[in-house]
């Protein structure tokens, strides 16, 4: 099984910048899709079902905002909506699907650049998020969560660790929580398989021609629980991808 997540910054304006065809190549399993700025009726589910996907969708209550949804070929034997936390699900940030004994969940973690209150609400949000997770694993321990952190882990996740230092999305509480978030019996897929490597990126600033310079971080993974280690077999970054300021991420199962 091939999982893909990405976060893809509004799905009406990746659609347009070749997302479908993209999707067609890829031959992806399942795609997780985070923030995608859209209601279900806004985005063109037939162009999905005609390639053989069943679509899932949690849109924000906000409209243009958020949002994370699930494109699968097998039909899942569940889908849940949300975590039950409102103010969470308000936002339109979490949607897992069941396939049998295997569990695959698109999570996007607000960001807390905007200032000190969204900072606030991003730290609420990864306690409630972990003590979530740490429930459901009772329940569902073949468990993968691909999405946008909006972390990166370590030095060598982003591209000038010293100036970002006191930055969202590289403070030490944010990766002292993701160290954390790993103990609770997660695999980051890719560092399995591209340990100590450096200058791999998932976004990019538009800004400063970030992305032709590389200059970029490493904030969307894909975390398998530990139930699932044996069946790993690769984890990727795929850069060349280019419908969003993020490009996709893979990771391959048994």
């Amino acid at each position: 099984m091939k999982i893909y997540s990405y976060n893809v910054n509004g799905i009406r304006a990746a659609m347009r910048k070749g997302l479908s065809d993209w999707l067609q190549a890829s031959n992806a399993d399942v795609l997780l899709i985070q923030e995608t700025k859209a209601q279900a009726d806004q985005i063109e589910e037939q162009v999905f079902s005609d390639m053989g996907y069943h679509t899932y969708w949690h849109s924000a209550e906000k409209k243009g905002y958020s949002g994370v949804g699930i494109l699968c070929k097998q039909e899942p034997d569940h889908v849940e909506i949300g975590c039950g936390i409102d103010y969470i699900d308000f936002e339109g940030r979490i949607i897992r699907a069941d396939f049998g004994d295997l569990s695959i969940m698109s999570v996007y973690i607000p960001s807390g650049s905007s200032g000190d209150a969204r900072q606030d609400v991003k730290m609420t949000f990864l306690n409630d998020f972990q003590n979530y997770i740490q429930e459901l694993l009772k329940e569902r321990p073949k468990l993968i969560i691909g999405g946008d952190f909006n972390i990166c882990h370590t030095e060598i996740d982003i591209h000038n660790p010293k100036s970002n230092k006191n930055t969202s999305g590289f403070l030490p509480e944010e990766r002292e929580w993701l160290s954390g978030f790993l103990k609770l019996g997660f695999t980051d897929s890719f560092r399995l398989y591209h340990e100590g490597e450096a200058d791999h990126y998932s976004w990019w600033s538009y800004r400063a021609n970030a992305r032709n310079n590389n200059k970029g971080w490493r904030i969307d993974y894909n975390m398998a629980s530990e139930a699932l280690r044996e069946q790993l077999e690769d984890a990727k970054i795929w850069p060349d991808a280019k419908h969003s300021d993020h490009c996709p991420i893979s990771l391959d199962i048994s």
